[in-house]
């Protein structure tokens, strides 16, 4: 029922039984093998270990079929990071149910959209969030039960609650009623679909990508443990939730396949509770995003806490994705903590990261080279590869992409091509094979009949000491001609003092071919992202 890992051979091989299931592989293996009392998750609440988090999973297989919830059908999934969370998410998986985690932080409009979308048959909501959804259980056709998770944050008042069919029932009493006894575990298979995970909405409507049960330790085993090195005795805290892919695999999958402890926090990552976490739990290895290494190097508190000083927390991992990282955030956190961030991208379609630097062969600027395990490739639009030095689309091949979209047989056509995943993104190789990011496809500008990759002015802004972040797009002049346009937020402590637009504008031009530099400049207090720090670039071009 277990997987088995050659990190040996190459590339790197993970072989599954036929009938496998993940949850069991991921947390029953430690307690099967004697690792049971060893710490699973450490959460605002405390300390749960693998046979705690073991009982708890088997919990939810049985309160999910009491309720009638079948094999294949949705479970939605809108709670906080707690224990509770892999309880649900791997107890929905062990019955053969399919949990769709969504972002936490959604208008009820797109809650709406998933549940109806999904066609779940179950809602498990973390109680505060409650209101936000309220909309999308009077609505959805397909809802029959709604279970209520407790969470460390505070609730709202008490309202009426929404007219639906739905059952309405908390965690605690589901679990609290279930049956001692070892549930039967689902006869899934390798390539049964697992679990959903919705795209992170950067470019538009998100979509729903399936993921199979071997794909979670296929990540695990060929990034986790093959770039990372995750370990049992690793203490692994991500700022990326977990209902988003890069959080899943840093504050789950990676450290449940070790046998390692996850440092979970319903709080939003801000650079305060990150900070906190760092202190209270000093965990070997943070994984976060540009945008957070930047405020927490900006950030006078994190010298006042002891973050990065002698004595400090310092760590032996950082990790970053969701954006390309700046050279001088990379260059800083080195000098500062004494350890690198290691760069990656991934994507929801590929579940994690697939392209990464390594410990020891860091260049900041560059995205690294690809993961052990999976294939990458830059090509043109007409499909050709490209050559060395040359801006392509990049795309990626290997053994944890998406079954395909559900109910998007269009965008699925036009992202997975056989084997062969098409990312959106643009990257130029050089000789030693190190890729550096040149922005997405659709966020690409032509300046004066020449392509203008909006990261490239994006990190030449970002090297101001003023600027704490920037983003790019296009914006027609008068004559209707495409030029860049910047929207930056300055650092705390920096005033927009008279002159600093031309400041900023002369600076780029002193980094950047002259063609390059922001035409206008707005100074705004914050950038739209998504909840993986993912900038929003069409919100801002339909603000200009």
């Amino acid at each position: 029922m277990f997987s088995r890992v050659d990190l040996e051979s190459s590339p790197p091989r993970v072989t599954f039984p036929r009938r496998y299931n993940a949850a069991v592989d991921l947390v029953d293996r430690h307690v099967v093998e004697g690792r049971g009392a060893r710490v699973a998750v450490r959460d605002d609440r405390g300390a749960t270990t693998y046979a705690e988090l073991a009982a708890r999973i088997d919990g939810v297989v049985h309160a999910l079929r009491g309720l009638g919830v079948r094999p294949e059908e949705r479970a939605l999934l809108v709670m906080h990071d707690t224990a509770d969370f892999p309880a649900v998410f791997l107890g929905a998986m062990k019955a053969g149910i399919v949990p769709v985690p969504v972002n936490t932080l959604l208008t009820a409009a797109d809650y709406a959209f998933m549940a109806d979308d999904s066609r779940a048959r179950v809602l498990v909501v973390s109680e505060p969030l409650l209101p936000k959804v309220a909309a999308a259980i009077e609505a959805s056709p397909w809802l029959e039960h709604v279970i209520v998770a407790p969470s460390p944050l505070p609730s709202p008042p008490a309202e009426r609650a929404p007219a639906s069919r739905a059952t309405r029932r908390t965690l605690h009493e589901l679990l609290a009623a279930a049956p001692s006894t070892a549930p039967e575990i689902a006869k899934t298979t390798v390539d049964d679909v697992a679990f959903w995970l919705y795209s992170s909405g950067s470019t538009g409507a998100p979509k729903g990508a399936l993921h199979l049960h071997g794909h979670l330790v296929q990540t695990a085993a060929l990034y986790g443990g093959g770039v990372l090195g995750v370990g049992p005795d690793d203490v692994v805290f991500s700022a990326a939730k977990l209902f988003f892919a890069y959080g899943l695999g840093n504050a789950m999958t990676f450290p449940f396949h070790a046998g390692a402890t996850a440092v979970l926090t319903a709080e939003r990552p801000t650079p305060a509770t990150v900070l906190r976490v760092l202190r209270e739990h000093a965990p070997t290895i943070f994984c976060g995003v540009p945008t957070l290494f930047a405020s927490i190097l900006a950030d006078p508190a994190a010298r006042d806490a002891g973050i990065g000083g002698e004595g400090g927390w310092r760590g032996r991992c950082c990790v970053s994705a969701g954006e390309a990282l700046p050279r001088h955030i990379g260059e800083q956190w080195r000098a500062r903590f004494g350890h690198d961030i290691l760069d990656g991208i991934g994507s929801t379609e590929m579940l994690h990261i697939f392209l990464s630097n390594r410990h020891g062969e860091v260049r900041y600027g560059t995205t690294g080279k690809p993961v052990p395990g999976y294939e990458v490739a830059l090509r043109d639009e007409s499909g050709a590869e490209v050559e060395d030095g040359a801006e392509g689309l990049l795309w990626v091949r290997g053994p944890s992409a998406a079954a395909g979209y559900w109910n998007q047989r269009e965008r699925s056509l036009a992202t997975f091509h056989g084997p062969w995943t098409r990312t959106g993104d643009t990257y130029v190789r050089d000789a030693d094979g190190y890729f550096t990011y040149a922005g997405r496809s659709d966020d690409m500008l032509k300046v004066g009949g020449i392509w203008v990759s909006p990261f490239e002015v994006e990190s030449a802004l970002a090297e101001h000491p003023r600027v704490l972040e920037a983003a790019v797009v296009g914006h027609a002049d008068a004559d209707g001609l495409v030029k860049p346009k910047a929207f930056v937020v300055l650092k705390g402590d920096a005033a927009p003092a008279a002159g600093v637009r031309e400041e900023l504008r002369d600076f780029v031009k002193s980094k950047l071919a002259p063609y390059k530099y922001p035409r206008w400049i707005e100074l705004v207090s914050e950038l739209p992202k998504t909840a993986t720090g993912k900038i929003q670039r069409f919100k801002l071009r339909a603000g200009a």
